[in-house]
């Protein structure tokens, strides 16, 4: 039997070879909106953002940047859980990954006071400020390789 939910497919395109000043212009994004952010944290984002967008390419190069920068597998597994991980994220990282879903999925259409508050406790204003660009761009990507499909696997870190 199969899963018809199962996605079994080859990319679409290749965005950043159809339209490299995107691909560069977000590229430029990403650092820009990473500056002064903890790398441990930005690659904790991005896999966050990237479980909640489906978006396996993302999955794939985030987790293996962050285990070469010395993530350890246990955060990683347990990101998807992290409100009922207690004890394996700092409050500052809490902090961030509720951000990050109420940025990215956006369910009421707006992102909760209580959730903006509790980032804001954590982060100085431009820190906050990095870290909401950082998510925005994150979301961008993710909506690059799963418009354009591309497929998990082939990222080296290295």
């Amino acid at each position: 039997m199969t899963n018809e939910n199962t996605h079994s497919h080859s990319p679409r395109m290749f965005l950043h070879q159809l339209a490299p000043e995107v691909q560069k212009a977000m590229i430029a994004l990403h650092k820009a909106a990473t500056k002064g952010l903890e790398p441990s944290l930005v690659e904790l984002v991005q896999i966050r953002a990237s479980q909640l967008n489906h978006c396996a390419f993302c999955l794939d190069m985030h987790t293996k940047d962050a285990r070469k920068a010395g993530e350890t597998e246990e955060r990683i597994f347990l990101l998807s859980t992290w409100e009922e991980a207690q004890g394996f994220y700092t409050e500052k990282e809490r902090a961030a990954l509720a951000l990050t879903e109420a940025v990215t999925v956006l369910t009421d259409g707006f992102v909760p006071d209580e959730v903006y508050e509790r980032a804001a406790r954590h982060f100085p204003e431009q820190e906050l400020a990095h870290l909401i660009s950082a998510i925005i761009t994150i979301n961008s990507w993710n909506r690059i390789a799963v418009t354009t499909r591309l497929a998990p696997g082939a990222y080296d870190p290295s």
